[in-house]
């Protein structure tokens, strides 16, 4: 069974509450509810982690080489400035895509620059908590393709 890895990062844990018009009312509870029955459906096992911590993200990317098939990314924030999570991502060898709940080019010019989106398959930008289960249809079938 495909088992992938949906990672979030700084500030998350304050969705709902924290600039809703740009980051919609879901918690991340919810969204990790969505994303359980979504991978379900799809016959895949997932887990599901939020750090504020930039080692500590790079800690779970470099845990899921050997468990799980692909990786899911809300870096946040780290997107537009960690050269360390990007090399974490080349490092494992893993297929990760990009995600955001806001769309990124729509707003501020320094959110327009991703050190995530070299090595990541594609970014899925804009669609709020709905591109959590677009980014899972994306990476299973990538992987379903590409073994």
């Amino acid at each position: 069974m495909t088992s992938i890895l949906i990672l979030n990062g700084p500030n998350l844990n304050l969705l709902g509450t924290r600039q809703p018009d740009v980051y919609g009312h879901s918690i991340l509870a919810d969204i990790e509810t969505v994303c359980r029955a979504h991978a379900s459906s799809r016959g895949a096992k997932m887990e599901f982690a939020q750090s504020n911590s930039e080692g500590a993200l790079i800690d779970h990317i470099h845990a899921a080489k050997g468990v799980h098939g692909g990786i899911i990314l809300n870096a946040g924030a780290y997107t537009h400035t960690s050269i360390a999570l990007m090399d974490a991502i080349a490092s494992v060898e893993l297929p990760v895509v990009e995600l955001h709940l806001s769309n990124v080019h729509a707003r501020e010019e320094f959110r327009h620059v991703s050190y995530i989106a070299p090595v990541a398959l594609g970014v899925i930008s804009g669609f709020g908590a709905a591109g959590y289960p677009l980014a899972m249809d994306a990476l299973l079938t990538h992987l379903a393709q590409h073994g």
